[in-house]
């Protein structure tokens, strides 16, 4: 079966990612690597929707990574996620189980399937003294000569000019540490359902969070942990709002009724992403959301195994 080095799960919230790659997993010796920006946090389950009951398959205990691996309050960024990517990939290559790639950040899933290693990029006082007595249109002449420009806006603030200069200058004079990651040969497979499944999905989900698994208390305490709220809020969506209601700031109905709307904006700014990252030449393979989830397996094993 093992034609693709990774195989690789997404979709946009409330699809069903979890249930199908664990139950892939349990049927090719996989075991999976997450790809999801806020369950790397330890602490932050309900509101991460981290499912962590789906991964026993039929009494089995499926093996995962990349969750639960930093404190609640701590800040992750998409170049340790690459680097602990990396680690658990080749740790799973090493005992030749199936790397199953899971998630919904796009940023995440695309610094794996880029090819390349990215580097967090120090500031160079030097090059920016030399370039601070230019004008905007000789920056804007320098960074068009380091690139193509295809962000607008690296050409509309100084700050971003110079910073834009900086990361240029930068990827040239290393392109041998930028580019040394694995080339891994990966098969994508989206799971989609039509939008208006997907809005009543998002809310059916979200009050059940709300009525049986403690998405409130969940933020409670970790506030009394000791987690500064506006570090809560910096989380975003359910810790964001969750926290204002907390403190007085919005009252129930509002909490509901906002949480849901951002949810669902979160959901189109997914697949915003996955589209984009269709342009880009990534080919997705989607599968009908509304299948059986025995169904959707089986659609991946047999295109895995042609």
């Amino acid at each position: 079966m093992n034609q693709s080095d990774l195989i690789v799960v997404l979709g946009c919230t409330a699809t069903g990612k979890t249930s199908v790659a664990t139950r892939l997993a349990s049927q090719c010796n996989g075991e999976i690597i997450s790809a999801d920006s806020r369950q790397v946090y330890r602490g932050m389950d309900v509101g991460t929707g981290k499912d962590l009951s789906e991964f026993t398959v039929d009494g089995e205990a499926i093996p995962y990574h990349l969750i639960d691996i930093v404190d609640a309050g701590e800040e992750y960024n998409v170049f340790q996620f690459q680097k602990d990517f990396l680690g658990a990939y080749e740790d799973i290559e090493q005992r030749q189980h199936q790397p199953i790639l899971c998630g919904g950040t796009g940023m995440y899933l695309e610094a794996v399937l880029k090819g390349y290693r990215l580097i967090e990029i120090p500031q160079n006082d030097t090059l920016r003294k030399s370039l601070e007595n230019k004008s905007d249109k000789e920056l804007l002449s320098i960074l068009k000569s380091h690139k193509t420009l295809h962000n607008t806006t690296d050409s509309v603030e100084r700050d971003r000019m110079l910073r834009a200069i900086e990361i240029a200058q930068f990827e040239q004079e290393n392109q041998d540490l930028i580019n040394d990651f694995p080339k891994i040969k990966s098969t994508l497979f989206g799971i989609n359902y039509e939008r208006a499944i997907l809005k009543n999905r998002i809310t059916e989900r979200l009050k059940h969070r709300f009525k049986h698994e403690g998405m409130i208390k969940e933020v409670e305490g970790l506030l009394q942990s000791g987690i500064a709220s506006e570090k809560l809020k910096f989380y975003g969506l359910e810790y964001k709002l969750i926290t204002q209601f907390i403190l007085g700031e919005i009252d129930r109905k509002e909490l509901f009724d906002k949480l849901n709307i951002a949810i669902h904006q979160f959901s189109k700014r997914q697949a915003t992403w996955f589209r984009k990252m269709e342009r880009n030449g990534f080919e997705i393979n989607w599968i009908d959301g509304n299948l059986p989830l025995n169904e959707k397996v089986n659609v991946i094993l047999d295109k895995i195994g042609e």
